[in-house]
């Protein structure tokens, strides 16, 4: 299953637990960050900078966004699966959970 497949695949569904306003925020505000570094990155290839410049800001968003994913990712562990296993039917989101992640890299 490739990503598009699964994102279609659980495309119309919430988190088990929703996320709170706070961590909305949070996510929202990382999020902004890097697309304004994105639109620098744009400018830079745009004023013709030095390409060492430009790949340091891209190393500096691929972080940005592996952070993001990650905080999201331990979230889903400790809710959505958590809750999932409790409830008896762990398996299939961690079957779910382990293709996301074979993704992630």
């Amino acid at each position: 299953m490739d990503s598009t497949e699964l994102a279609t695949e659980s495309q119309n569904r919430s988190p088990a637990v929703p996320r709170t306003l706070e961590e909305k925020r949070k996510i929202m505000n990382r999020l902004k960050r890097v697309e304004g570094q994105v639109r620098g990155i744009e400018k830079m290839v745009d004023d013709d900078r030095y390409c060492v410049d430009i790949l340091i800001q891209l190393s500096a968003v691929h972080a940005a966004l592996d952070k993001i994913g990650f905080s999201i990712l331990e979230r889903h562990t400790k809710s959505c699966v958590a809750k999932a296993i409790e409830e008896g039917h762990g398996e299939e989101q961690i079957n779910e959970l382990l293709k996301v992640v074979k993704q992630l890299k």
